[in-house]
């Protein structure tokens, strides 16, 4: 009866070394702390935006929706099939997405090689053989000759993860990785955003080249006019040179705006995986650009699991977390078990006969007594990284709503701005033909047909302007949402498949 209360007492204690607990943190998602009633901007955003007048590019009014969801391929909705075509090729051939789904790779095999050398025994055979000579001193004053020594073992040690060490690190490993598969959607984010922002950048430059080209072209053809009345005298060679001069003035602008363009479209070569000087990049005019009239808001307490920034930056938190475990669990006693089979022979051909079998069993167990506090420092220290990665993490929560807060208020403020530029144009332009007919009749002096031009010129460009930064704050709102990454099938492009998380072994 002693002997079987003996064995069932050696069979519990076994179980508790396989299965013991994990000392340190057992890690939770960061609550995101927000009030009920919380909302991204101070004040309550309009039901919709302000809308320009009828026949104003990308004039009309947006509809702000709260809790609709953003579709995966989010740039859809500016119905543009060369922006889709360059999106596609952008996420096939970007070397910086190619990058990132290679440092998914990396991160996942690290986790399997720290898997197998941490979480399972380790295994090893061994073939041997040597040709030796013994002293008479270690044979005991015989001369042992010179001889042969063959053999062969299996040897197995295994580490009993008591206190969770080794869970912890698979742990932290695990979080690595989920860490590098949220930093490919925030690259597949950055670059899906970088592209179409970059295409409306080229479409806004367009059209102020045109714009301006246009008013280079009224002014040229009012300078023939102005040359041909000062041969006959009929104006004095002041206000010839002052047309000249702002003739001048408007053609200087266009250098600028043309080297503008192509740097845009150089860099849209790069975005896409191409060199500068390679052909068939598309071209992009803001007239073939949808503007969407729905725009869709996510709720506050939505975005902390949106925003893959915000999930990579929780994955820190994570794997630091993990870190304390790690610290804590090296302070406790840790337990080896060992063992080995096999042979050994003087001759190759009785390797094997049983005579020759030998075997071990061992058991170790090493426990810290003194190491003058390195232990306690580095587990102090992990709990310093755990607190600072929750300060980032705060950090980036708070830039995430700030993006969104942003985006909303220039989306309001810009539509506004674009309803009374086009306003604005239309009286400049209004008043432009007016002094035109009133100069031709001689009704007005040239200085005033001069004021009317300039001012007509510096609204015309600022309605362009107007009209690309309402493009570009919708595809900021987007890009600020998160972009429905988490609607894409298929899941991250180009990746391995997970992992197993730690939390399931």
């Amino acid at each position: 009866m002693k002997k079987k209360n003996v064995v069932l007492a050696l069979g519990a204690a076994f179980s508790m070394m396989l299965g013991g607990c994990a000392v340190g943190p057992n890690f939770k998602p960061p609550e995101a702390a927000l009030p009920g009633d919380a909302s991204y901007t101070p004040t309550p955003l309009p039901a919709q935006t302000a809308a320009a007048p009828a026949g104003t590019v990308g004039g009309a009014a947006q509809q702000f929706v709260a809790g609709q969801d953003i579709p995966a391929q989010w740039w859809a909705i500016f119905h543009s099939p060369a922006l889709d075509q360059l999106i596609r090729a952008a996420l096939e051939h970007n070397p910086s997405m190619a990058a990132a789904e290679a440092a998914l790779r990396q991160a996942q095999e690290s986790y399997l090689a720290t898997a197998g050398s941490l979480a399972w025994p380790q295994v090893n055979g061994q073939v041997g053989a040597q040709r030796e000579k013994a002293s008479a001193a270690s044979t005991g004053g015989q001369n042992a000759g010179v001889f042969n020594l063959y053999n062969a073992s299996v040897s197995v040690s295994y580490t009993p993860d008591v206190f969770g060490a080794t869970r912890r690190a698979l742990e932290g490993a695990q979080a690595g990785v989920d860490y590098q598969r949220y930093q490919v959607e925030a690259t597949y984010l950055a670059l899906t955003a970088n592209v179409v922002t970059t295409a409306i950048r080229e479409a806004s430059l367009r059209a102020q080249l045109k714009a301006s080209r246009e008013v280079l072209d009224a002014l040229t053809s009012q300078q023939g006019l102005i040359e041909k009345q000062f041969e006959f005298g009929a104006i004095p060679r002041n206000t010839l040179l002052t047309q000249r001069n702002q003739v001048a003035q408007v053609a200087a602008t266009l250098p600028p705006l043309e080297k503008a363009l192509a740097q845009t479209r150089h860099q849209l070569s790069v975005l896409v995986g191409k060199l500068p000087g390679e052909q068939g990049m598309p071209v992009f005019e803001l007239e073939a650009l949808a503007l969407p009239e729905q725009l869709p808001v996510s709720l506050p307490s939505a975005l902390v699991r949106q925003r893959p920034d915000i999930r990579a930056s929780e994955e820190l938190l994570h794997q630091a977390s993990a870190q304390v475990g790690v610290a804590t669990a090296a302070q406790y006693p840790q337990f080896t078990l060992s063992g080995a089979y096999g042979s050994a022979s003087t001759t190759a051909g009785d390797l094997f006969k049983s005579d020759n079998v030998l075997w071990n069993l061992g058991a170790n167990m090493t426990a810290p007594i003194f190491n003058g506090g390195a232990l306690a420092a580095r587990k102090r220290a992990a709990e310093a990284a755990y607190d600072g990665a929750a300060a980032q993490y705060r950090a980036t929560v708070l830039g995430a709503f700030q993006n969104v807060a942003d985006a909303l208020r220039a989306l309001d403020s810009d539509a506004a701005a674009l309803k009374a530029q086009a306003e604005a144009e239309a009286l400049a332009k209004e008043s432009l033909d007016l002094a035109t007919q009133q100069y031709k009749l001689g009704g007005i002096s040239y200085l005033v047909l001069l004021d009317a031009q300039r001012i007509y010129q510096q609204s015309h460009i600022s309605l362009v302007q107007a009209q690309s930064a309402r493009y570009a704050d919708t595809a900021a709102l987007f890009q600020a949402l998160g972009g429905g990454w988490w609607n894409r099938a298929g899941g991250v492009p180009g990746a391995a498949v997970a992992t197993t998380s730690a939390s399931q072994q």
